[in-house]
Order: structure tokens, then C-alpha cells, then sequence
């Protein structure tokens, strides 16, 4: 195969995740690998992509392309991007697209959809001015929710908004009033993140030098405890650690991640996982063009794991799902007993109350997460590790 990409085809559908590294702005929290946008590299990089994309070699069950933001890119560019990427789809893929409010208008909401994109990821973060200011984005609430209606007016019925909670000096008032505006818009899947402080963002800096005051764990914690109460309570449901979905609109790419199942990443800092293989592409998309141009490989990290490892690293995906781990499944899937492989770490979760056992006839058939486990995920995750 091309590129490095894949090795050998799969008897089962990958996932594609394509990484579009633009922005107009930069958030002061985000650490994904982005730059600001340039029309000439963003030109050199979609035919990078779409050349790339042409040595994949299998269809895909799932595409999810996300940044960044590739709404920022010009209506050629996105349309050449889309085609490359749909001529890899499955029937009947799921085809996501990550946009940003302010870079979504009729004339893209109509090009996403003619070239098959039937799910659309916006992100919102906050319908609160003063919090949005803080954040570093540039839209409005208004211009969210505005957003919002013209894409579902335009045609798109899969719709999920990006919603965080524990911004600095927030209010729980001011986030559950959030929650009460989220649902009453035409969405189908609404997703929602703790702001983390992470290393070396600006926000990070900020909080080192006082510029910042975090919103205290307990009332963080409050804002999410609270989430997975209300938004099931409006159809919502909690299938996974921070996502909600009405019936049918659990987004299959990532469900995808959670079974730890086999998924193709393209672009600078983009990740595939193939054959029991890791592989990382180079964070940096100058040089990640130059070496496609010139026929090299862009990976530049990659690791084939040993197969105990596999089957944890499936445990700690899997856990964050609400359904949890079904011990048949976990035992066809990876070849090891879950209570086996897992033994002390399972028996100090659930003397810690955050996992629970589910049993059939008295017999231990699946664990999942107590909602005490929910608020401490990453620690359940890391443990099983």
C-alpha cells in the first residue's frame, strides 16, 4: 500500500479519521495540532490528502474529519477533500464533518451535503458571551445557535453540538441554563467536556501565572453529575462518558474507538491502528506534504502491541461505555477472561465503588461504571491499564 498506510486488507470495515490542522483562531485550550490557515499550504495539503487517501486500499464503515477546523477551508477545497474521502465510504458510512459556527454558512451547509457528509459535529462550547470570551472564540451564542437552525433547516437531521462545562469563575447555574437552551434546539446528539488545563496551551500558562482561577473539582463535578441526570431526562441518552444521543444517533465513529476496533488517521499528528499496529504521523503539515510529494512515509512513530496489551487497552476504551464490558464479548473479542487478566484491578475498583458487576443467575456476565465511576473515568481507565 501506499504511503505506508495499510499493510493488508481487513475482514472488517475500518474507521477513517482525517485530521484538518486550520483554524482561524486557536483556542487558548486546545492542544490538537493546528496552525492558523494559510490558502496555499491548505491547497498543498488537501491534494496531499486526497493522494493518500487513494492508497487506502479498503472501504471504511465510518469517516470523521476534524481539526482544527475544516469548515475554514474554501468551498474547492472542502469539495475536492469530501470527494477524495467518499470515494473510500462504505454503503451507508457514517460521514462526519466538524464545523465551527462562524465557518458555516447556506452555500457550505448545501456542499457538505450534496457530497455526502449526513452527520455534522459543531462546535458550539458554550451559548454563554461572557463564557465563549473566555474560552478564546470567536463566535457569539447567537451565532451557535443560529448555526444550529440553519443546519438542520438545511437539510441535516444528524446534528451534534460540542458543549464545556467548568470554564474558569463558571456559575452551576450558568451551565445547567446551558443544558436547558441545548436541548430545545434540533439536535440529536449532544457532547460535553470538562475543560482540562492542558500543558503548554495558553490556558495552561494563564492558570500558572493567577491569570485564571479553575472552577473547583466539587462544583465541576456538580455540573456533570448533573448533566447525566437531565439530558436522559430529555432524550438523551448517556452511552458513553461525555456523550448523549437521542435513540439511534450514538455517533458509530467513535463507538468505533471504544471497541477499540481498527481505524486509518491521516494527516500531521493523526494516529491508525491496523493489525495490532500504532502508528503516528508527524505533527507537522509543511513537512507531512513535502514527504507525500516526494513519495516518503509521514509516520513517524509506530508500535505493534503485544496482545495482553491489546485486550487491556480494550477494557479501558470499553469501560467508558454505559453498557460497559460484556464478559463473552471481551473474551471473543481479545481471546483473554476479563476476571483473569484483570483480577486485582477490578477487585480495587469495585471495592472503590466505581465499577459494578452485572450477573445473570448469580454469575458475573459484564461490568460497567457506577455513577461515582463516571465522574473518576479516567482513573478507572488508567487502572485497567
Amino acid at each position: 500500500m501506499k504511503h505506508g498506510i495499510m499493510q493488508e486488507k481487513n475482514k472488517m470495515a475500518p474507521s477513517l479519521y482525517i485530521h484538518i490542522p486550520f483554524c482561524v483562531k486557536k483556542c487558548g485550550y486546545c492542544d490538537f495540532y493546528s496552525i492558523n490557515y494559510d490558502a496555499g499550504l491548505a491547497s498543498a495539503y488537501v491534494d496531499a490528502l486526497v493522494g493518500q487517501m487513494g492508497g487506502i486500499g479498503c472501504r471504511v464503515s465510518t469517516i470523521f474529519i476534524g481539526g482544527g477546523t475544516p469548515t475554514a477551508l474554501s468551498a474547492p477545497l472542502l469539495k475536492k477533500l469530501l470527494r477524495g474521502a467518499a470515494r473510500s465510504a462504505a454503503r451507508n458510512a457514517e460521514f462526519t464533518v466538524e464545523a465551527n459556527p462562524e465557518s458555516l454558512d447556506a452555500g457550505k451547509l448545501s456542499l457538505l451535503l450534496d457530497e455526502g457528509v449526513n452527520r455534522l459535529s459543531i462546535g458550539v462550547q458554550s451559548f454563554n458571551d461572557a463564557k465563549l470570551k473566555k474560552l478564546g472564540r470567536i463566535h457569539n451564542a447567537k451565532k451557535a445557535a443560529d448555526a444550529v437552525m440553519l443546519s438542520n433547516k438545511k437539510g441535516f437531521d444528524d446534528l451534534n453540538i460540542d458543549l464545556i462545562f467548568g470554564a474558569p469563575e463558571e456559575e452551576f447555574d450558568d451551565y445547567s441554563a446551558e443544558l436547558a437552551r441545548a436541548v430545545k434546539l434540533p439536535v440529536t446528539h449532544i457532547s460535553c467536556y470538562g475543560l482540562t488545563y492542558e500543558k503548554g496551551t495558553p490556558l495552561y500558562k494563564a492558570r500558572k501565572r493567577g491569570g485564571v482561577i479553575p472552577v473547583d473539582e466539587e462544583r465541576s463535578a456538580r455540573m456533570y453529575s448533573f448533566a447525566i441526570d437531565y439530558l436522559p431526562e430529555h432524550g438523551f441518552r448517556h452511552y458513553e462518558v461525555s456523550n448523549f444521543a437521542e435513540k439511534g444517533f450514538e455517533c458509530r465513529h467513535n463507538l468505533n474507538y471504544w471497541r477499540n476496533d481498527e481505524y486509518i488517521g491521516l494527516g500531521p499528528s493523526a494516529v491508525s491502528y491496523i493489525g495490532g499496529a500504532r502508528k503516528r504521523h508527524l505533527p507537522d503539515v509543511v513537512e507531512y506534504v513535502k514527504r507525500v510529494r516526494s513519495g516518503k512515509s509521514t509516520i513517524v512513530s509506530s508500535e505493534r502491541l503485544a496482545e495482553d496489551r491489546k485486550a487491556k487497552e480494550t477494557a479501558a476504551v470499553k469501560i467508558r461505555t454505559s453498557e460497559g464490558i460484556d464478559l463473552d464479548w471481551f473474551k471473543k473479542k481479545t481471546g483473554f477472561d476479563l476476571e483473569e487478566l484483570e483480577a486485582d484491578a477490578l477487585q480495587k475498583l469495585s471495592g472503590a465503588g466505581l465499577i459494578k458487576y452485572e450477573r445473570i443467575k448469580g454469575k458475573a456476565a459484564g461490568i460497567s461504571l457506577t455513577k461515582k465511576g463516571f465522574l473518576f473515568c479516567d482513573t478507572v481507565s488508567s487502572e485497567l491499564l
